[in-house]
């Protein structure tokens, strides 16, 4: 019997090209394209002779032999390999919904929410492996000890999924989280999010309404308890519903400890939304057969995943953080979390805006005093990419309005960002986006600040 042959129209995205290389282990021909595939996807699918010979889109690699193409986001409905696949009557699939039919007969445990789940999903992946449970995973970033952000296996009996409710593919506007079916769900809190496809609030929250109907009856949901909107939506559900609180915590000095009762556990990660997100993943962990012993045992050596509290470079008197932040309660946690850890130290933020959302007018309020716990705040947008996503131009003076608190400085040039950090004094600076300034090397210029007097 022939090897499968599935192609990946896409496959430089983050997820993608992971899955391309998931898909390559269990011994699936792959083939792939895209317009464009920047690092680390590039060396990525290289090293695994995944890297299509050269960028563009080709029809005439779409043939009749294929057993399927599956589509990525970034990938349009015009897509001519889209085009000649539908033409040829080959399955295709988005992303979640191939991996819920490779995960069908697993125990599917998923965690969505508006923030937390990449760092929730992460820290129960961390410990299952800490203590050798056999799974399967999609998780949105990457993870120390995985050398891949997709596994997928024929044998593993449980599957840990990343619950994004973004779109699943330009001709499937699910949302992804909806393709899962879960045996198990946590939702870790709702705040609006990406109003190109949900304009309203009440739209966006009603994904996460339709969400828990797909939840096994006989399954377990978990909700983060001190969000008004989930003990609605919890309260409604069929399956069995906990909500959570925070695990106890304790800071003392520049250290954060669990509070287990019988200990004082030292831990990396720190803020109360870290430990909202730990009581997530211990109660997923135990449904899954991981004792408490177990737990407390692992989760001192999550490091985190990446681009979460990622820290890039520090000195005596200095230390730059990378997060992926980027939407307004992710902002709001994030500096809390920062300021809570160091409530004396200066705090410089740097954030980028760059989203649909954070550059929609309509949205931008949204962010109204969520940087007013740092000392100085820089917001920075590129009028380009305003420019790209067709959106109404941006003011400074509107954005800096927006924003609300009276530390917030409005940049919209990358190299007067980068001279400004240069400037800072000593103490904590704390660089947030979902992308990357403009194309600033951030780890270089954390390296240049550190040295700098």
């Amino acid at each position: 019997m022939r090897n499968m042959k599935i192609h990946l129209i896409a496959i430089g995205g983050a997820v993608m090209h992971n899955m391309a290389m998931a898909l390559h282990n269990k011994g699936i021909r792959v083939t792939g394209s895209d317009d464009e595939i920047f690092e680390p996807s590039r060396s990525r699918l290289e090293k695994y002779g995944l890297l299509p010979e050269r960028t563009g889109w080709d029809p005439d690699r779409i043939t009749p032999e294929l057993d399927g193409v599956i589509l990525g986001m970034h990938a349009k409905e015009d897509n001519p390999e889209l085009i000649r696949a539908q033409m040829l009557r080959l399955k295709i699939w988005s992303f979640p919904e191939y991996i819920y039919e490779q995960c069908r007969e697993k125990k599917r445990v998923v965690i969505g929410g508006s923030h937390g789940k990449t760092t929730v999903t992460s820290m129960i992946m961390h410990v299952l492996r800490y203590n050798h449970f056999d799974f399967d995973y999609m998780v949105g970033s990457q993870l120390e000890g995985f050398e891949t952000m997709v596994r997928l296996t024929k044998d593993a009996p449980i599957v840990i999924l990343e619950g994004d409710e973004y779109l699943s593919s330009p001709i499937d506007r699910r949302p992804k989280f909806h393709l899962y079916h879960p045996h198990i769900a946590v939702l870790t809190g709702i705040a609006w999010d990406h109003v190109n496809v949900f304009p309203t609030f009440e739209n966006y929250k009603n994904q996460f309404s339709e969400f828990v109907t797909q939840i096994d009856p006989s399954g377990h949901l978990f909700c983060y308890s001190d969000d008004q909107l989930l003990q609605e939506i919890g309260s409604e559900a069929t399956c069995e519903t906990t909500f959570y609180d925070a695990h106890p915590f304790g800071v003392t000095g520049n250290e954060t400890f669990l509070e287990t009762g019988s200990q004082k556990l030292k831990i990396p990660v720190f803020g109360a939304h870290n430990m909202q997100n730990i009581r997530a993943a211990q109660l997923v962990c135990r449904e899954l057969g991981v004792t408490d012993e177990q737990f407390y045992e692992a989760i001192p050596s999550f490091r985190g995943a990446a681009r979460r509290q990622e820290l890039l470079a520090e000195s005596e008197e200095k230390k730059i953080y990378l997060d992926f932040a980027h939407a307004p309660s992710k902002v709001r946690a994030t500096i809390e979390s920062f300021r809570e850890r160091w409530p004396k130290e200066q705090i410089y933020a740097f954030l980028e805006i760059h989203t649909f959302s954070s550059l929609n007018k309509d949205f931008l309020p949204q962010y109204e005093n969520s940087l007013e716990k740092a000392d100085t705040a820089y917001v920075f947008y590129d009028p380009h990419v305003v420019e790209f996503k067709n959106l109404p131009p941006l003011e400074k003076s509107f954005v800096s309005k927006s924003f609300g608190s009276s530390n917030v400085i409005v940049l919209d040039d990358k190299y007067e960002l980068r001279k400004i950090a240069l400037n800072q004094g000593k103490g904590i600076y704390l660089m947030m986006s979902s992308g990357s300034f403009s194309g600033l090397d951030l780890k270089d210029l954390a390296s240049e600040i550190v040295k700098k007097n």
